[in-house]
């Protein structure tokens, strides 16, 4: 099964939450648009980690996280 997540306006809808949460039970986790500005915050038990570039599933362990073609890297 495939699962897609997709904003429909700019800014903090929360897609990195359900990312997360979809993660855990996901084999590869996909990050196709956006840049460094676009940041969501984590929480793994008591560890809390703020990403930019990296996708809401890199802190799970057991998931496969992919960098597409349309994200900004700004190194």
């Amino acid at each position: 099964m495939n699962t897609c997540v997709i904003g429909l306006q700019w800014g903090d809808e929360g897609k990195g939450k359900i990312v997360d949460v979809l993660a855990e039970h996901s084999d590869i986790v996909v990050r196709y648009s956006g840049g460094a500005n676009a940041g969501h915050t984590v929480v793994v038990g008591d560890n809390r980690f703020a990403l930019h570039i990296l996708p809401s599933g890199s802190v799970r362990p057991d998931t496969i996280c992919v960098i597409a073609n349309g994200v900004v890297v700004d190194p």
